[in-house]
């Protein structure tokens, strides 16, 4: 295979030839960043959802686009590591549907999740209205 690709080089085939490894075979090829197909969304969350929440807070004056994206990525990227955490607490119970016990077995069990403590509110009326806007 390696006397091949030399052929192929040698031809003048234009293609670079790859690094060889230790055993005279052809070395893995580097990993390509993974690209995203034509019309995929960055964001998961609706942007506009965000930057109304961000409004929301009173000590907030401007916010840009940027700061928008950062805040959505890192709130999906926050919620998809706690509902791993939850559905791991889940599996334990040998169920694949996730219940808020779930959700506060992760948070007990993970340093990371210590400042949710207590902090989740046990009936509906006791969600922030500015909560719901997400959900809508």
């Amino acid at each position: 295979m390696a006397a091949a690709a030399a052929a192929a080089a040698a031809a003048g085939s234009g293609t670079p030839r790859e690094e060889e490894g230790p055993g005279g075979e052809a070395a893995a090829p580097q990993p390509q960043a993974p690209t995203s197909a034509p019309g995929a969304r960055l964001s998961r969350l609706p942007l506009a959802r965000v930057k109304a929440l961000v409004k929301a807070d009173p000590d907030v004056t401007l916010a840009g686009q940027e700061a928008i994206f950062i805040l959505a990525r890192a709130a999906e990227l926050f919620v998809e590591t706690i509902a791993k955490d939850a559905y791991c607490c889940a599996q334990q119970g040998k169920r694949k549907t996730l219940q808020r016990r779930d959700l506060d077995n992760a948070i007990e069990a993970v340093d990371e999740f210590a400042f949710l403590e207590g902090e989740f509110p046990i009936s509906r009326q006791s969600f922030p209205p500015v909560f719901f806007m997400l959900l809508t």
